[in-house]
C-alpha cells in the first residue's frame, strides 16, 4: 500500500501534491475539531442535565456547575431577560467549531476537483508528446488524476458528518439550558 502511495506521489506534479497535502490538513483539522468539541460539549451537557434533574427534584435554583448559575449571581431574582441572554451566550459557545467543519465540508470537493483537473491537464500534456495514445496509456493517467477528487469527497464526508453530530450535541445542550430557564421562571411564578 505504501509503495502505491509513494509511486503515485512520485508521478504527481507539485500542484497535485499540494492539493493532497491541503486535503490531509483539512482532514486533520476536522477530526481534531470534532473530537475536542464533542468532548467539551459532552461534559457540559452532563453538568446541565445534572442541574436540570435537581430542578425537577424540587431544587429552588440550578446546580453550582450550571452555566446559568453565573447569570443568577448577577441578579437576586430570576430575571427572564438576563436568563435569555445567558442562553444565547451558551448557544454561541456551544456552536463553536461548526463553521470550520462546514467550510471544510463544502470546499474540500472543489479542492479535490482542482487537483484532478490539473492532473488531467498534466496527463494530456505528457500524452501529447507521444506519437500514439492507446487506452493502456491514457487509462492509468486518468485514474491517477481522479485520486484527488476521491480524496476531496472523502474529507467532505467526514467533515459534514462531524458537523451534523456536533450540531445535534449543541442542540441538546441549548435545549437543556432552555428547559432549566423555563423551570426557574415557572418556580418563580408559583412562589408569587
Amino acid at each position: 500500500m505504501i509503495d502505491i502511495v509513494v509511486g503515485y506521489l512520485s508521478r504527481s506534479g507539485p500542484i497535485t501534491i499540494g492539493v493532497l497535502g491541503l486535503l490531509s490538513l483539512y482532514l486533520l483539522i476536522a477530526v481534531w475539531t470534532f473530537v475536542y468539541r464533542y468532548l467539551v460539549l459532552s461534559r457540559w451537557l452532563s453538568r446541565e442535565n445534572e442541574s436540570l434533574e435537581q430542578l425537577h427534584m424540587g431544587s429552588a435554583t440550578v446546580s453550582s456547575r450550571s452555566v446559568l448559575k453565573s447569570c443568577l449571581k448577577k441578579s437576586l431574582t430570576s430575571n427572564e431577560k438576563l436568563l435569555q441572554m445567558c442562553a444565547h451566550a451558551s448557544t454561541k459557545e456551544a456552536t463553536k467549531g461548526l463553521t470550520i467543519l462546514s467550510l471544510i465540508a463544502s470546499t474540500s470537493p472543489f479542492v479535490g476537483l482542482f487537483g484532478t483537473v490539473v492532473s488531467i491537464l498534466e496527463a494530456f500534456a505528457g500524452l501529447g508528446v507521444q506519437k500514439s495514445a492507446t487506452l493502456s496509456i491514457v487509462a492509468p493517467a486518468i485514474s491517477e488524476a481522479l485520486v484527488a477528487t476521491a480524496a476531496g469527497i472523502f474529507v467532505a464526508i467526514f467533515a459534514y458528518t462531524f458537523h451534523l453530530l456536533l450540531r445535534r450535541r449543541a442542540y441538546e445542550l441549548t435545549t437543556t439550558i432552555e428547559m432549566q430557564i423555563d423551570l426557574l421562571l415557572a418556580n418563580r411564578a408559583d412562589r408569587k
